[in-house]
Order: structure tokens, then C-alpha cells, then sequence
């Protein structure tokens, strides 16, 4: 496989938040040429787990959890790689395990000392500001993808990460910041359209999924109205490669034997779409005809 020149970045805030939200675009881009970088701020140390096997990993226990999601997200990536290309390997904000999952807001894991949510930006022992900053003047990417302002449904950990990857591209780009600049042409959050929310949870109603897991109402499950909508990408050809990496974080969420369906350990169903939708923050849209971009790099030189 010929390399395409595009590099994408995309800042996750735990193992699986990858696959779930941009498993997609992960795999497509790969399968193009692209170079793309996946980065995580935590282990995903506080998650719940799927089933009473993993039981004694979680925080309250052994506290093992965040290790052996280093090797969900190793197989998740993998899974997403092109045959023919490299294999996709995980890369850590600082370093394995520098900041740690800081649990749901108003939970005594956010006052731990290297809870990510708290931790403050610039530090003199080098802060998530500047872990962020130099990965991407060491990338150089043209397009890097993170949350929106909410971190799509409140995780202080997501917000934090769309905090974080705002304030790095800034910096990035700044030359008053020692090291050479980098300006990345676009950034994008990663979003759920309102209306494929509403026609996929239609279809699911009639679908066979275990019998343990509710289809929720559309308006429990965080969305964008469609007009929100900048860019959208077409995934349906690396499906299968998102379900397997799906799979491959088994202590977080499930898949349907149809693959159709994951959940979470709420056991509330969600879609898996395909086609992953974007609201441009930054950088200047190249839309089609249709009025929505359908290339995260389009106009992009």
C-alpha cells in the first residue's frame, strides 16, 4: 500500500471510546493510505465490566482493569488495521498509565492524585499540555478528531479531552512555543446525527438482540440535530473490521449477533452506524454537492 500523505489524529479519552465513536473512520482512512495516530489520555482504569469474569479487575478490587484494557485497545486497534498496511498500536497521552480515568463526576475517583480531569495543563514535570502538543508537532497532522464541548455525554474525562486537544492545537501552531510549529488544517468532534439516531433505534426495536438489553427512546442517548452536521463518512465497507474491534473490548460493552447493536454495561442499546458524523471546529469546509463534506480531508492541500 502506497502511503496517501494524509495523517489524522484523533485524542480519545479512554480504551474503546475509539471504536465506538470513530472505529469507522479509523479503519477507512487506514485502508487508504493514511497515517493515523490514536491518542489515549487513560487506562480506563474506574469502567464497569460486562461480565462477573472480569469482576476482580475493577478499581475497587484488584484495580488490574486499566492494565488489561491496554490489551482490548491493542486488539481494537489491530482489528481496524488494513492487512496490507501496518498494524495500528496504541499510543498514550504521556506515557502507559501518566494519567488515570477520573470516573463519572462526583465520584472519589476524580480526587485522585493523577485523576486526568484535575490535572492541571502546564506542568512543570511536563503537563497533559504539553504531552498533546508535542505528539502533534511530532505527527503533523492535517485533521485531528476529538469530542464536542460535552464530551458527548458529560464524561469529565471527555470533556477534558476537548479542552485539551483545542488548547494543543493552539499551541501547536504557536511559534512563541519552543519547537518548530504545526498548524493542523481542520478539527473536527465527533457527533451522533439526531435523525440516524432516531431511524437506526426504529430498526433495532425489531432486531434479536440478548435479552437483557433495552432500546432506548432517541432522547435518552446524547445527539446533534442533523443540521449541526458538517461532514459525514461512509464506513459501511469496514463494518466488519468495527465489529470486530468492538469485540475486541469485551470487560466494556457487547455486540449483537448481527452486529447491528453494542452496549455498555447499562445494557441500553445503541447502533452501530454506518456512516460516523462530524461538526467541523476548526479549518475551512469543503462540502459537496449534497452540502456535506463526505472526506475528512477534503480541501485540505
Amino acid at each position: 500500500m502506497q502511503p496517501s500523505g494524509r495523517r489524522l489524529l484523533l485524542v480519545h479519552a479512554h480504551p474503546d471510546d475509539e471504536t465506538i465513536t470513530t472505529g469507522g473512520t479509523i479503519a477507512r482512512y487506514l485502508a487508504e493510505g493514511a497515517e493515523v495516530t490514536v491518542v489515549t489520555c487513560t487506562l480506563g482504569e474506574e469502567g464497569e465490566v460486562m461480565e462477573p469474569r472480569f469482576a476482580q479487575l475493577t478499581a475497587e478490587n484488584a484495580d488490574q482493569l486499566g492494565g488489561y484494557r491496554i490489551g482490548e485497545l491493542t486488539g481494537a486497534l489491530a482489528a481496524l488495521s488494513d492487512p496490507a498496511g501496518p498494524v495500528l498500536r496504541p499510543r498514550f497521552l504521556g506515557g502507559m498509565g501518566r494519567w488515570r480515568d477520573s470516573g463519572m463526576a462526583g465520584t472519589p475517583a476524580a480526587d485522585h492524585p493523577r485523576a486526568f480531569a484535575s490535572a492541571p495543563r502546564t506542568q512543570a514535570d511536563g503537563g497533559p499540555l504539553q504531552a498533546l502538543t508535542r505528539i502533534i508537532r511530532d505527527v503533523r497532522p492535517q485533521v485531528v478528531i476529538t469530542y464536542d464541548e460535552v464530551g458527548g455525554y458529560g464524561h469529565p474525562d471527555h470533556i477534558a479531552a476537548h479542552l485539551l486537544t483545542h488548547a494543543a492545537v493552539d499551541a501547536a501552531a504557536d511559534p512563541e512555543v519552543a519547537g518548530e510549529p504545526w498548524e493542523v488544517a481542520k478539527l473536527y468532534w465527533t457527533v451522533t446525527s439526531r435523525g440516524d439516531l432516531e431511524s437506526t433505534l426504529a430498526a433495532l426495536r425489531g432486531a434479536e438482540l440478548p435479552g437483557d438489553w433495552r432500546v432506548p427512546a432517541p432522547e435518552e442517548l446524547p445527539a446533534h440535530d442533523d443540521a449541526a452536521i458538517t461532514s459525514r463518512i461512509d464506513v459501511a465497507p469496514v463494518l466488519d473490521r468495527k465489529r470486530a474491534a468492538l469485540r475486541a473490548h469485551a470487560t466494556q460493552l457487547g455486540v449483537s449477533a448481527d452486529g447491528a447493536a453494542l452496549a455498555l454495561t447499562n445494557r441500553i442499546a445503541q447502533p452501530v452506524f454506518a456512516e460516523e458524523a462530524y461538526v467541523l471546529a476548526r479549518g475551512a469546509a469543503a462540502p459537496g454537492p449534497d452540502g456535506l463534506e463526505r472526506d475528512l480531508f477534503a480541501g485540505v492541500a
